[in-house]
């Protein structure tokens, strides 16, 4: 079911959104300052192909440098993301069946706005991994 449900995700939205994330982590990869931006970015993209089945997780031991890092984001990049992962999720929530994918996009509003200090995770795996904030 998350196959089928990751292959309708990627033809109606998720291709667009990972190609927003690329374009952003491309350009913060041009810079050698905001490298850790771009990396956070091409992470994000590849959940946002496929994210049925993963999930984000906040990680304990991200420092301050993270929640600066995070507002440094917010400001130039992180907020047009955000928008675009609102506007298809209301978007796709209109109809019965783009529910699923709508609710999908507001899972991804969190990671969105501040992508450091985060990791994708397998969504069985919780157990494995004790050290994060669920």
């Amino acid at each position: 079911m998350k196959t089928l449900l990751n292959l309708i995700w990627l033809i109606f939205s998720g291709l667009w959104m990972a190609l927003g994330y690329l374009l952003a982590g491309a350009l913060c990869c041009v810079l050698v300052i905001t490298i850790p931006w771009g990396l956070a970015c091409f992470r994000i993209a590849a959940y946002a192909l496929w994210p049925f089945g993963r999930t984000a997780v906040q990680r304990h031991d991200a420092g301050a440098a993270s929640g600066i890092g995070n507002i440094i984001w917010l400001i130039f990049a992180g907020i047009w993301l955000t928008l675009g992962h609102i506007t298809l999720g209301v978007g796709l929530c209109l109809t019965i069946i783009g529910i699923p994918f709508g609710l999908a996009h507001f899972k991804m509003v969190p990671i969105s706005l501040m992508p450091l200090g985060r990791e994708i995770v397998p969504t069985g795996t919780q157990a494995a991994y004790p050290h994060y904030r669920w």
